[in-house]
């Protein structure tokens, strides 16, 4: 490492120091909250709290009816799907190719296997907690799996922050990484909420799902600030010569 690089590196690790503190410190936080969470699921703490939301999205003299219009069910079970594994399979392999296309090899290996380890993790928690679905309210699609966390709100956050974070690495302007921001947070927060209205999933299980997806993603971030170049060969190339000149 010249000692021009040795300064830049330096320069760039004392830019983004508040930063990875703040992020480190949200991590932390993020794990003593879905720590928590999990305990009280598992002493049966938080079922008074599930039941008494899971209902008031019912009609009273008939549980099997949701509240609001038909359409709204309609449309709640169309949003439920932006978080199923054929959406977001199909999401995260188009902007991996995307990513290929664009020359930016690293980013693209990192955002596939960011995504595939976060549906590990996902499964994988499902199984330690072995929580059964709720049966407060009948169900209003078929769902088979474990409970706890919502696979859908947790793989979706994954999916979406994930993706979301890492992609707006590669935009130019700071408007544009802000859409693509809150774009990601919208589709994780609108697919949870639609796990609940359907009555699959308890509002503790989603809660859960969106906290272990969004540290996923913020620790997927944190990893490719550090070691992950946005941007392609050539580009890197040009602003080199553009910064001797």
């Amino acid at each position: 490492m010249t000692e021009v690089q040795r300064r830049g590196f330096l320069t760039r690790l004392t830019a983004y120091e508040p930063l990875t503190l703040i992020t480190l410190a949200s991590i932390a936080g993020g794990l003593f909250v879905l720590q928590r969470l999990t305990s009280e699921v598992l002493e049966g703490e938080t079922f008074r709290f599930d039941e008494v939301i899971l209902l008031a999205l019912r009609r009273a003299d008939d549980l099997a009816v949701p509240i609001g219009p038909d359409w709204l069910t309609h449309a709640v079970d169309d949003i439920t799907a932006l978080g199923g594994v054929t959406v977001l399979s199909l999401l995260t392999v188009l902007i991996t190719a995307h990513l290929l296309l664009d020359r930016r090899w690293p980013i693209a290996i990192f955002v596939f296997s960011s995504v595939l380890t976060g549906w590990l993790a996902s499964a994988t928690l499902k199984i330690l907690v072995a929580r059964p679905r709720p049966d407060i309210v009948p169900h209003l699609v078929e769902v088979s799996d474990l409970s706890f966390p919502s696979g859908h709100a947790m793989v979706s956050a994954v999916t979406y922050l994930t993706l979301g974070a890492l992609v707006a690495r590669t935009q130019r302007y700071p408007s544009t990484r802000i859409f693509v921001m809150g774009a990601s947070v919208f589709l994780a927060v609108v697919v949870g909420l639609s796990r609940i209205y359907l009555g699959v999933h308890y509002p503790t299980d989603v809660f859960a799902g969106w906290c272990a997806g969004a540290l996923w993603a913020l620790g997927c971030w944190l990893i490719s600030k550090r070691f992950i170049p946005s941007r392609a060969p050539d580009e890197a190339v040009e602003a080199g010569n553009g910064d001797s000149r």
